[in-house]
């Protein structure tokens, strides 16, 4: 029974609402990271036929292979440390990297057969073609977080099963298997590394050493363009494919890994902190990357590069420009809106509701136990 004297509610009184806490604020230097790393991105794929022309060329695209991707990744390793395997994490995976592979797989399929006149290529799922093998690979390192997680030396055990993939010419193409395994111990140093580690490379101290570095670095790529094999750096075949012996593998593997965590230090001392004009473009850039792809490789199949003049140095300069402008156009956000049914579909339909199998019949409200009648 009510108290006496105690006042019966008014229905009529807005009762209040529950506060729901914010979302988490961006951090800048993320968000200026990733899109500084898709345009470079773009970039190099612009750059890849004028290799045979222009050894300056070739310089800058061995250069930004060193680092472009393992930055991506160690970055898509930082922010998945909150991986732990529950309901709407993977319901996360499934609609934000499993559908866009497998909706892009065949979009990518179907456009081959269009554009190259090529009508019989086949769709399938377990040989990504050209950039979807990203996906396919964030989807499988995603899912062995938790595992990476509980390990005691999680990177030393990666960079193990790199250099031994190295070696397996039989892993064979299914899923990129051999890109999934070689490129793990970026993202598996993604996952090792705190906030602290990104303030180490962000000192003053470390931007004015990124400098000579990066010069040596540009120096070493310009020798070493016309003499090495720059397939080395996509981590798709194994050393036996590559033409060298299989005991190479490994080495490459660990040289490789320092070559590229060096790069990928110094491209880190040089993104800027501080909210600039694409910093919002930063979380865009999943979008930037596939989309891009199909004028990158629709550029080949139409014949862009048999003019003279672009490979010219005004040329190569304007290839440039233009896929730096490119990517930054397909990151912004009326094209994440465009495409948004495609990278984000909230496919509720698909999914149990979580919060109704919890709670009964008042779903989302808290859950009392029997005994004590106190909330969980």
């Amino acid at each position: 029974m009510p108290r006496v004297g105690a006042r019966a509610p008014d229905r009529h009184t807005p009762q209040p609402q529950p506060v729901r806490p914010a979302a988490p604020k961006r951090d800048s230097f993320f968000d200026n990271a990733k899109y500084l790393a898709i345009v470079l991105v773009a970039m190099g794929h612009a750059w890849e036929p004028l290799r045979d022309d222009s050894r300056a060329a070739a310089a800058l695209y061995v250069a930004v292979y060193t680092f472009h991707m393992p930055a991506f990744i160690v970055i898509s390793g930082y922010f998945s440390k909150s991986f732990d395997a529950g309901p709407g994490r993977l319901r996360r995976l499934v609609t934000g990297i499993a559908v866009p592979y497998v909706l892009f797989e065949v979009a990518y399929t179907l456009f081959k057969r269009w554009a190259d006149d090529d009508p019989t290529y086949p769709v399938s799922l377990l040989d990504p073609w050209y950039l979807t093998w990203f996906l396919a690979a964030l989807f499988i390192w995603r899912l062995t977080t938790p595992l990476w997680k509980v390990l005691r030396w999680p990177l030393p055990i990666a960079l193990a099963i790199a250099a031994l993939a190295s070696m397996s010419p039989d892993i064979g193409d299914d899923l990129d298997l051999q890109r999934v395994l070689q490129f793990l111990p970026f993202f598996v140093l993604g996952l090792c590394m705190k906030p602290e580690h990104f303030r180490i490379v962000r000192r003053r101290e470390a931007r004015v050493l990124a400098l000579p570095i990066a010069a040596l670095a540009l120096t070493f790529a310009y020798w070493a363009a016309p003499r090495m094999n720059a397939a080395w750096f996509y981590r798709r075949d194994s050393a036996q494919e590559l033409a060298a012996p299989g005991w190479t593998g490994p080495l490459m593997t660990l040289a490789m890994f320092g070559c590229s965590m060096v790069l990928v230090a110094c491209f880190f001392a040089w993104v800027p902190g501080r909210r600039l004009w694409f910093t919002a473009l930063g979380a865009g850039t999943l979008y930037g990357y596939l989309l891009h792809g199909f004028l990158a490789k629709g550029s080949r199949f139409w014949d862009w590069y048999d003019h003279d003049w672009i490979h010219q140095p005004l040329g190569e300069i304007t290839v440039t420009l233009a896929a730096a402008t490119v990517i930054t156009l397909l990151c912004t956000p009326p094209v994440q809106r465009l495409f948004r049914f495609a990278m984000e579909p909230k496919m509720e339909w698909a999914f149990k509701d979580s919060r109704r199998s919890r709670g009964g019949r008042h779903a989302g409200g808290p859950r009392r136990t029997r005994r004590t009648g106190s909330t969980t």
